[in-house]
């Protein structure tokens, strides 16, 4: 067995060896892919026709074998026709907003909801949340994953939770001052309309109680997470999920070894595939990430493609890989003029001028047959024109020398660019109208 790593202060429960995780994801993968071959026909008819069976897998690295899972093969077979279990078994349903689609519906066992659970309290715990703690949960209720997964990790780590959801940001604030909570769950983009609302109202977010927050549910910039903490004077953590896998808690950031994200890899197994190929490449490079469930029952997920972009690679603290902070996802990617733009690259660039508000939507639009493509943004409060100016022209320039597109750039008064009531709407497209 391998020599322990540098030792956390709390759940010891993820200090396993390295030799030890691998003996326990084979066997779980093991029967994760007899779960599913026996009862999920999507599965059986696929694989058969695939030519491959769960008895094919002998060693982690068999599970290439075995083809990948996506969204749309949720869709199809829509709404339980991925589950394995029968609905008697099914103690909740969560779902997609199905805006591009019908809807990606994701049932759980009991099991499954304690499991959940146990993995947000492991999130929270390693990300400096405690018992006792008063944790303002701002990620909407309802279908989307992110409010209860929260919610039930909390409460199982014995913290006070404050159910307050999304919207009425006004009693959001006055909640957080009157309540006292230490810790804040929340999109990054929404905590942006907080501190606005905080600011409005002559509040100095750094005279609140919190001390953490825990934010995800979208893709945001280090300049964004910097912004956060600098203007609240909190450490801003990230944490990530999607509800295919389960929601939020499939990885997060560690406080004591902060910057990337650990892979809670006893419960989920990663790949990175070739963006372009799909074929499997080596830890350190940037490709998709591709997820297995070890431990649902009720909606095991085999190699699912989750159009995220990320890195795998060994941490330091724990003997799971950490993955790289997602920036991008493959389907945000926009191509102006043949060159290949994600949103989080205007943000990077962005963020990094100050007379900036951290508030601005990208528009697209077409000219006969050339795209175009413009940013909506805010200055800051207490800015000179003559700032404002030459912050656009560096804007213009950065954008087109670190990226290679010309952009125009619409200042717009404090207020005029859509907030975030939850994720926010970074890219309009007017080119699909």
């Amino acid at each position: 067995m391998e020599n322990q790593r540098k030792t956390v202060s709390y759940y010891p429960k993820v200090l396993v060896s390295k030799d030890e995780l691998t003996a326990l994801q084979t066997r779980r993968m093991k029967h994760t892919l007899l779960r599913a071959y026996s009862f999920v026909p999507y599965y059986k008819t696929k694989w058969d026709n695939h030519g491959v069976h769960p008895d094919d897998f002998t060693f982690l690295e068999d599970i290439k074998k075995f083809p990948f899972t996506s969204k749309e093969d949720l869709r199809l077979n829509y709404p339980f026709g991925m589950f394995a279990n029968p609905m008697s078994d099914i103690v909740r349903l969560h779902a997609s907003s199905g805006t591009t689609g019908k809807p990606t519906v994701v049932g759980y066992t009991r099991k499954d909801i304690d499991t959940w659970s146990d993995l947000v309290a492991r999130s929270l715990r390693l990300g400096g949340a405690q018992k006792g703690d008063i944790v303002h949960i701002s990620y909407g209720y309802g279908l989307f994953t992110g409010g209860l997964g929260a919610h039930y990790g909390a409460e199982k780590l014995g913290c006070t939770v404050v159910p307050a959801s999304g919207g009425f940001t006004d009693k959001q604030v006055t909640l957080i001052n009157d309540f006292k909570a230490n810790i804040i769950m929340v999109t990054p983009s929404y905590m942006l309309n907080i501190i606005e609302e905080m600011e409005n109202r002559g509040i100095d977010p750094k005279d609140t109680a919190l001390k953490i927050g825990i934010f995800g549910a979208e893709p945001w910039s280090m300049q964004m997470k910097k912004k956060i903490e600098d203007k609240v004077g909190i450490a801003a953590l990230d944490i990530y999920g999607l509800s295919e896998m389960m929601g939020p808690g499939v990885a997060c950031e560690v406080l004591e070894d902060r910057g990337d994200l650990y892979i809670w890899e006893d419960h989920f197994y990663p790949e990175i595939v070739n963006k372009n190929t799909f074929e499997p490449i080596d830890d350190g490079n940037e490709g998709e990430l591709i997820l297995t469930t070890l431990t649902k029952e009720a909606l095991p997920i085999i190699r699912y493609r989750t159009k995220d972009l990320s890195t795998l690679y060994d941490g330091d603290l724990l003997n799971m890989r950490k993955m790289k902070r997602i920036k991008a996802r493959t389907d945000d990617m926009m191509i102006i003029r043949g060159v290949n733009i994600f949103p989080s690259q205007i943000e990077e660039i962005l963020l990094k001028i100050k007379a900036f508000s951290p508030h601005y939507q990208i528009i697209i639009s077409r000219t006969g047959n050339m795209d175009d493509m413009s940013i909506d943004i805010e200055a800051e409060l207490n800015i000179s024109q003559e700032e404002i100016n030459l912050a656009i022209k560096k804007l213009i320039h950065k954008i087109k020398s670190g990226i290679g597109v010309s952009i125009k750039v619409n200042l717009k008064a404090n207020g005029q660019v859509p907030r975030s009531q939850g994720k926010a709407q970074r890219v309009v497209d007017n080119r699909e109208i």
